[in-house]
């Protein structure tokens, strides 16, 4: 319950295990849900990506008929993906009326109605896999590594592609993937650093994102991770989702090296280190410049980066990883605390959003 107003849950809104408790229904399928004349008319629902992406005339109908309040949960998304998708799907306007409400999981311009949720960061710890990989990892910690750096790529980004191309000579030194070919060629992990479930030969397409061969339709494989990828390497540079909003979009591709204690260099939006720091999490700005995450330019802060990784593959990476230890289980411990603090404080946070916007009159 929500004030005055019943709560209707989409099950796969990505928050409905936080917001069950307060449910007074609850559905799967809202085509089904309301031809089977299950609507609580007057409720505040929550409706999950695929549920308001197969149904925008339905959830047009609640919002302008005023049978409901509606908010389109999609923490999986945050800043320029979230309102894309709007636009995609027909229903910005709705949002830009503030007749219909956002739930992310990155920032959006503040004219535009909704509640931000770290979504990835409490969910790394959840898999079996990434416990396992934590474990192994720190008893089999070595000094000396094969390759320098941890470089992941997944769906075509610009940024990306410029660094795989700026990097270009360096590769040999690293591990690194490429599964898209707008990025250039396809590139896999050598099956011994793949997770075990995703080990296995694949045939891989001349052209497009392999995301599907590699990991099976409809499962989020890039949240799960080994040991062996991370124990090889000295640190991990990071391509996260997002590069040129300005705000930060946190994904599963920074928590798995936290999560790990594994070093990092982040190519992101300007402010992401400031932002982690806000967090709670350290840096390594005592060990390299992390100079290039004020930079205004979204090419020149890759440039940037570019130079400090190349600076850093110069230097002695036995004694920056050992320099670096204190403040990877630092953060690991901060990642632990936080998870807790974000999930429980969440329903609270919603309360206080409903009553913002009355969405629980």
């Amino acid at each position: 319950m929500l004030g005055k107003r019943k709560l209707v849950l989409d099950t796969w809104c990505e928050v409905y295990d936080l917001l069950k408790p307060w449910a007074d229904a609850e559905f799967s399928n809202l085509q089904e849900h309301l031809d089977n004349n299950e609507l609580v008319v007057g409720a505040t629902y929550l409706i999950g990506r695929e549920q308001v992406r197969l149904n925008p005339q339905r959830v047009r109908d609640l919002v302008t008929q005023d049978l409901a309040k509606v908010v389109f949960s999609n923490p999986a998304e945050g800043s320029e993906t979230m309102i894309n998708h709007c636009k995609d799907i027909g229903i910005i306007d709705l949002v830009e009326q503030k007749k219909l409400f956002l739930l992310v999981g990155g920032d959006v311009p503040v004219h535009l109605p909704h509640l931000f949720y770290e979504n990835f960061l409490p969910k790394i710890l959840d898999y079996d896999e990434n416990l396992q990989a934590i474990h192994d990892y720190k008893e089999r910690f070595g000094m000396q590594r094969p390759y320098k750096f941890l470089f992941l790529n997944g769906r075509a980004r610009w940024h990306r592609t410029y660094l795989l191309v700026r990097l270009a000579s360096m590769l040999d030194q690293c591990l690194w993937t490429n599964l898209d070919s707008v990025n250039g060629p396809i590139k896999l992990l050598d099956q011994k650093y793949e997770v075990p479930r995703f080990a296995k030969p694949i045939d891989i397409p001349e052209s497009g994102c392999v995301k599907n061969e590699l990991f099976g339709l409809g499962i989020w494989g890039d949240i799960v991770m080994c040991a062996e990828p991370y124990l090889d390497t000295y640190f991990s540079l990071v391509t996260e989702t997002v590069h040129s909003v300005p705000y930060s979009f946190r994904t599963e591709k920074i928590w798995k090296p936290v999560a790990i204690g594994h070093p990092w260099i982040v190519a992101a939006s300007q402010g992401y280190y400031r932002d982690m720091r806000n967090l709670g999490f350290r840096t390594f700005n005592h060990l390299i410049d992390e100079s290039f995450d004020q930079i205004e330019n979204n090419r020149e802060r890759l440039d940037r980066t570019v130079e400090v990784i190349k600076d850093l593959c110069q230097q002695d990476l036995s004694s920056f990883l050992a320099a670096a230890q204190e403040t990877c289980k630092y953060n690991q411990q901060r990642l632990v605390e936080l998870r807790t603090e974000v999930r429980n404080q969440f329903p609270g946070r919603f309360f206080e959003f409903a009553r913002h916007y009355q969405l629980d009159e």
